[in-house]
């Protein structure tokens, strides 16, 4: 089950697809946080998933919010699928321990071995402010993501 609403947020460690280390915890009292988890990188619906929030990045990515993107897959395939679909905002490798940050968040899918579509919303206070848990097949709605982060 997904960590619920004013819950606070499990801090996390995890390297993006340049190697660079990306923490949570440095975001708070800075930015608001998008945290979004997906199942795998160049499949289907998560590759539409993320080109969509590459076409509205300012809404996502500004002086306000922070847009960061978790998968279970290596930073090497992070970094080719960036480069591939023209993804500039971080892609986080949640690889090794295989899933911890998923499973700590509670999206991930201990049968399959990856994440489901769970997106939290994180205050600058570093607590969960809005949340939705999709399937592995059913896509997200950014419209969604928007109302949230207007409402904080």
């Amino acid at each position: 089950m997904a960590i619920g609403i004013d819950t606070p947020a499990p801090d996390f460690e995890l390297k993006d697809n340049h190697g660079r280390t990306v923490k949570l915890s440095d975001f708070r009292g800075e930015k608001n946080v998008v945290l979004l988890f997906y199942p795998f990188a160049f499949t289907g619906v998560c590759t539409g998933e993320l080109c969509a929030l590459r076409d509205e990045l300012p809404n996502f990515e500004n002086d306000d919010v922070q847009l960061l993107a978790v998968s279970n897959d290596s930073i090497h395939t992070l970094r080719v699928f960036a480069e591939q679909e023209g993804l500039e905002y971080p892609l986080l490798s949640d690889f090794w321990p295989h899933g911890a940050t998923s499973r700590a968040y509670g999206v991930f899918d201990e049968e399959k071995g990856c994440a489901v579509r769970g997106t939290f919303i994180i205050d600058k206070e570093g607590v969960v402010r809005w949340t939705v848990v999709n399937g592995l097949p059913d896509a997200r709605d950014l419209n969604d993501y928007i109302k949230a982060l207007d409402s904080l």
